[in-house]
């Protein structure tokens, strides 16, 4: 734990945020692709207008999870997230593997956003759906934007607090727009019934394809229903993972104890209304299964003759989807950084650019692996993995904040958590929860991911980690 402390930058950041800068960064981050492309692709996959319902489901157990993060965040206040409070609670293990799992979470998300980025650009400049949107066998346009981003990336450009809060202003007034405008345009009869009936699904893919916890019990396969709507509450939890950014910035609050908890649940309150109204209008305005995948709202609006609002939601998310493909990738860059300068990863990940200073053999690694993907792989698949990704690592974090206060009863915690180890415990039982409701397929893939990443850490990071040099090094020592 003090070898972790001691990783610390000497400096100190200077407390200039209050609950309500936490608030306006925090649905900055958040509101992106879950709002502008996966309501729709989940309403039309899982769960019917219930879709609404799968996003309260999300933002209660988001709200859990987040509270441990902020608790560790301030509590250990260190580069790595998820992965240095696991190192300094659970050991460097546990860190390799949710280093390894938060790889795979911001690359899989950024490679989700390029393809939600790519759609809504085909709408919104007529662009052949043959290179652009998810009817594309090769989405150019997301494999476009991720190379131009990941050149931004490296160069190490800035955003500055001005942009950045446009740039929110933009998503959340496209928000108000589709509320304002699609309310009128709402249907009775497709909101009808509310919970569709459980039934087969059109096309057949067995038990692969199967949520898994409907396979372990041998249930009928099956889409919609109560199971549905769990089932698609496990994949739009990905839209809520931003969160996690706010939590790591309790250097830099000036009432941690106050003004994290206001943040945190804040922005997460926020963001929850939003999807909740923006799902509604969306599934009450078109039926369900007519929904379309690419650019559902802007899609939505044009057919009902609404074509200039369909223009600005499209304008709207380009905008706001680029801020946040730029934030994967500069996570990205960040963890594996910290990967590296450990020893895990190769030590040429753990160094930064002379001139640029910036992780640039990380972040174009990253970029690689995230334009691969997003340009073959759809956005439903994608999101399941983002989800059981973030779901995995928010169990880890849950379950630490138990482990380091018996282990450190003694640090310093300028915010904890209400009711632990109760709400810790709830908060890791229920991602688990939602992580059975995610498909065979997508554990098989997760499991692969990490027996790749296992072996890895086998052969290579758990003989190079600084860690075990240390140790080595100690015992070199004459007595």
């Amino acid at each position: 734990m003090d070898e972790v402390l001691k990783r610390q930058d000497s400096g100190e950041l200077k407390r200039r945020l209050h609950g309500r800068d936490l608030i306006g960064f925090g649905v900055g981050i958040i509101i992106g692709t879950g709002i502008f492309t996966l309501a729709g692709v989940e309403a039309k996959t899982h769960a019917g207008p219930s879709v609404t319902l799968s996003f309260v489901l999300g933002a209660v157990v988001a709200g859990m999870a987040a509270l441990c993060y902020a608790e560790l965040a301030s509590s250990v206040p260190t580069a790595g997230s998820a992965y240095t409070y696991a190192f300094a609670t659970l050991g460097e293990t546990f860190a390799w593997i949710i280093g390894w799992d938060l790889l795979l979470e911001f690359a899989l998300g950024a490679a989700v956003v390029s393809r939600g980025w790519s759609g809504y650009l085909a709408n919104l400049m007529g662009l052949s759906p043959d290179w652009f949107g998810e009817d594309a066998k090769v989405n150019v346009g997301a494999v476009v934007i991720i190379a131009v981003l990941t050149v931004i990336a490296v160069l190490g450009i800035k955003e500055s607090a001005r942009v950045t809060n446009l740039l929110v202003l933009v998503k959340v007034a496209v928000c108000v727009l589709i509320l304002a405008v699609g309310v009128f345009y709402i249907r009775g009869e497709n909101l009808t019934p509310f919970i569709p009936a459980a039934q087969p699904p059109t096309e057949t893919a067995g038990t692969l394809h199967q949520p898994i916890v409907q396979a372990a019990l041998g249930l009928e396969q099956s889409v919609y229903g109560i199971a549905g709507m769990v089932t698609a509450a496990a994949v739009v939890f990905f839209a809520y993972t931003g969160f996690e950014a706010l939590a790591n910035l309790g250097e830099e609050t000036v009432n941690p104890k106050r003004d994290l908890r206001v943040g945190i649940l804040g922005a997460l309150g926020v963001c929850a209304l939003l999807y909740i109204g923006v799902s509604l209008v969306l599934t009450g305005m078109v039926p369900f299964a007519e929904i379309d995948a690419g650019a559902p709202l802007a899609d939505a609006f044009d057919r009902v003759g609404q074509h200039w609002v369909g223009a600005l939601i499209s304008l709207g998310a380009v905008t706001g989807l680029t801020s946040v493909m730029m934030v994967e990738l500069v996570t990205i860059g960040r963890i594996g950084f910290a990967m590296g300068r450990d020893g895990l990863l190769p030590k040429k990940f753990g160094t930064a650019h002379p001139r640029w200073g910036t992780p640039h053999r990380m972040t174009i690694a990253g970029a690689v692996l995230i334009a691969a993907l997003a340009a073959f792989v759809p956005i439903s698949e994608l999101a399941d993995m983002v989800s059981i990704g973030a779901l995995s690592a928010m169990i880890i974090v849950a379950l630490a904040v138990p482990v380091l206060r018996k282990r450190r009863p003694d640090l310093e915690r300028p915010f904890t958590v209400p009711f632990s180890p109760y709400l810790p415990i709830v908060a890791a039982l229920a991602c688990f929860y939602l992580m059975l409701n995610l498909d065979v397929m997508t554990w098989l893939r997760f499991a692969a991911w990490l027996g790749l990443g296992m072996l890895i850490y086998l052969f290579y990071g758990r003989k190079h980690s600084r860690f075990a040099k240390d140790e080595l090094s100690s015992t070199d020592r004459p007595s």
